[in-house]
């Protein structure tokens, strides 16, 4: 049962990854508001393909809750109907949410696989919750955090309808990412507290002081990273990437110099545990991510944000800190030999 449970958490977790990874795809790619209402697209299940979709035509089958483009503003069906032969206003009203009234069917479809995959892993979470149900008189702490799990998972469904409801107000966008690394972290201390074969430590003077010293760290240089975003979204009306960065904040360069420093404690810590034996993997996939994270940061400083360079760096993050969670569940839970 136990082998199953983590079949599921693993999925979970995947699906997980790969909603921070097509958020980050919207991101870059501007698609957020490909979607501009929530939990459908334009009021429907499945979106649009064209914008002629989205006006107005005479003699159509309307439900309640679609959506058309009416003199660049949205029109939403307040009830059932069929379309007389002109444009009937009190069948429609006004969307409130806000003003956001443009098609781009590149952007929308973006925005919904984006859903799409926040639907299948909230799916995945569920099943996780019904496998861990299986086990409560093994292990109630299961059946908790999947619980907490599944609850996160429904939480982050109402910050997305907030996203999208304030045309992506950056403060949202960040806590949206935050609730998402959280989700990531319950799923990873699944995995470790589940985990069958037990990870040897060696035993160094400070070692779990410096490992922790380092988790708490990378914690500090992602809240920092995340206000870095938050005003290159700002920056982000002027069209030239190269203006994003032309007057930073003081804390990019805080944040710039954090990795340094993170990568510094993280190759004096490899280099030690080298000296007692092999590397484990997950240590070697934190020094990998590291120095990944780092070259994407300097390639969009120094060449003003090249295709793919901002999601990237996003994911290696959202990566680091689920391996570096962990490393330190590992070393917490496992007394070093």
């Amino acid at each position: 049962m136990k082998k199953r449970f983590r079949v599921f958490v693993k999925g979970s977790l995947v699906l997980v990854y790969l909603v921070i990874a097509a958020g980050a795809i919207v991101r870059m790619t501007g698609s957020g508001m490909g979607c501009p209402d929530w939990p459908k697209c334009f009021g429907y299940l499945i979106p649009p393909t064209e914008r002629e979709q989205l006006d107005w035509h005479p003699h159509q089958t309307y439900h309640k809750g679609e959506v058309i483009i009416v003199e660049e503003s949205l029109r939403v069906a307040n009830q059932d109907f069929i379309s007389d032969t002109n444009y009937n206003p009190s069948h429609w009203e006004a969307y409130t949410k806000h003003d956001y009234a443009h098609f781009d069917v590149y952007h929308t479809w973006i925005e919904f696989i984006n859903r799409l995959l926040g639907a299948l892993a909230g799916l995945a979470t569920l099943l996780l919750l019904i496998s861990a149900l299986l086990q409560w008189s093994k292990s109630k702490r299961l059946t908790l955090v999947a619980l907490l799990i599944v609850l996160g998972m429904g939480f982050q469904a109402w910050l997305g309808k907030t996203v999208v409801d304030s045309n992506l107000l950056p403060f949202k966008i960040t806590l949206h990412m935050g609730m998402a690394l959280l989700i990531v972290a319950l799923l990873i201390y699944l995995l470790e507290y589940t985990a069958t074969k037990t990870i040897q430590w060696p035993k160094i003077k400070g070692f779990k002081t410096l490992s922790l010293l380092g988790f708490v760290l990378t914690m500090a240089q992602i809240l920092m990273g995340t206000q870095v975003r938050q005003y290159i979204d700002i920056k982000m009306e002027a069209f030239d990437p190269s203006l994003w960065l032309a007057t930073p904040p003081a804390i990019f360069y805080l944040h710039r110099s954090f990795s340094l420093l993170i990568l510094i404690l993280y190759l004096y810590l490899g280099y030690k545990i080298s000296q007692a034996g092999a590397i484990p993997k997950v240590f070697q996939w934190i020094l990998g991510m590291l120095g990944i994270s780092i070259v994407t940061g300097i390639f969009m400083y120094y060449f003003d944000f090249p295709f793919s360079s901002q999601p990237l760096h996003l994911i290696l993050a959202s990566l680091l800190f689920g391996a570096q969670l962990y490393f330190i569940l590992s070393i917490v839970k496992k007394p070093s030999t």
